[in-house]
């Protein structure tokens, strides 16, 4: 089998081509933000985990508000009470961020349970 020729101004215009690419591949990740796929699966993961908690912890709040017991502002202080480390085991010991439906062996979710912390810290009653 015999290749065509090639015209002698061909090999610089390939060994451009790929300098270029191998240039432009290293610019595009390490300043154009490029990704690859195993690192845009776990940012999307991380993100969607953040998004779940978001939308847990307004519920964490209001079964705080809401749990049967006249004393709401003792309850409040009493977690206030509590060391800041503490304050998220405090909140999964009282069953707040146990979501409603999750079944009686249902464990509380730490993160929801240190962003409800987060949340009653600013509450005020």
């Amino acid at each position: 089998m015999n290749l065509p020729k090639l015209p002698a101004t061909t090999e610089p215009f390939l060994w451009g081509a790929v300098s270029g690419a191998i240039a432009i591949s290293i610019v595009g990740f390490s300043w154009f933000g490029w990704v690859s796929g195993g690192t845009s699966e776990k940012l999307a993961a991380a993100r969607a985990e953040q998004a779940m908690v978001a939308s847990l912890v307004p519920i964490c709040v209001a079964q705080f508000q809401t749990q049967k017991s006249p004393d709401a502002k003792g309850r409040l202080a009493a977690f206030k009470a509590t060391e800041i480390w503490q304050q998220g085991e405090y909140v999964m010991k009282n069953g707040w961020a146990t979501m409603p439906g999750a079944g009686k062996d249902a464990e509380p979710n730490r993160e929801v349970a240190s962003g409800c912390a987060e949340a009653l810290n600013k509450l005020t009653l």
